[in-house]
C-alpha cells in the first residue's frame, strides 16, 4: 500500500495532532514516578486518541460517521487540555509548556473545525440531490 492509500495522512489536522502527541509524550518524561500509572496514562490515552480518531473517521464511508469521529477527536483534545492544566497546577509542567500546549490545541481545533465544516457541507449537498 502506498502513502496515498491512507488519505488521512495528508490532513493538516492529522499531522498537527501527531506533533502534539510527540510533544505531550516528551512532557510526560518529567512527571513524577507516582504519576506514571495515573495522570500519565490518562494523558497518553487522551492525546493518542486525537490523531487516531481523525484517521478512523476518514476511513469511514459515511460522511455522518466521519463527522462523528471528528467530534470524538474534539472531545479528546479538550480532555488532553484539561489534564495538562491539572499537570500545570500540580507543578509537573511549566507555564511555558502549558502555553505551548494551548497553542497546539487552538491550532488543532481550527483544523478540526474546518474539516468538520467541509464534511457538513458535503452532507448537506448530498441531501439536496
Amino acid at each position: 500500500m502506498s502513502f496515498e492509500t491512507f488519505s488521512y495522512r495528508q490532513l493538516d489536522a492529522y499531522q498537527k495532532a501527531k506533533e502534539f502527541v510527540i510533544y505531550v509524550y516528551a512532557l510526560l518524561k518529567q512527571f513524577p514516578k507516582e504519576e506514571q500509572y495515573a495522570l500519565c496514562d490518562q494523558l497518553r490515552r487522551a492525546v493518542i486518541s486525537i490523531p487516531s480518531n481523525i484517521a478512523e473517521g476518514m476511513g469511514r464511508m459515511s460522511v455522518k460517521e466521519q463527522i462523528h469521529f471528528i467530534e470524538i477527536a474534539f472531545g479528546s483534545l479538550n480532555e488532553t487540555m484539561c489534564q495538562l492544566e491539572l499537570a500545570y497546577e500540580l507543578n509537573y509542567i511549566s507555564q511555558e509548556h502549558l502555553n505551548t500546549s494551548e497553542e497546539f490545541v487552538k491550532e488543532i481545533t481550527r483544523m478540526l473545525s474546518r474539516l468538520r465544516r467541509i464534511r457538513l457541507d458535503k452532507l448537506a449537498a448530498s441531501k439536496m440531490h
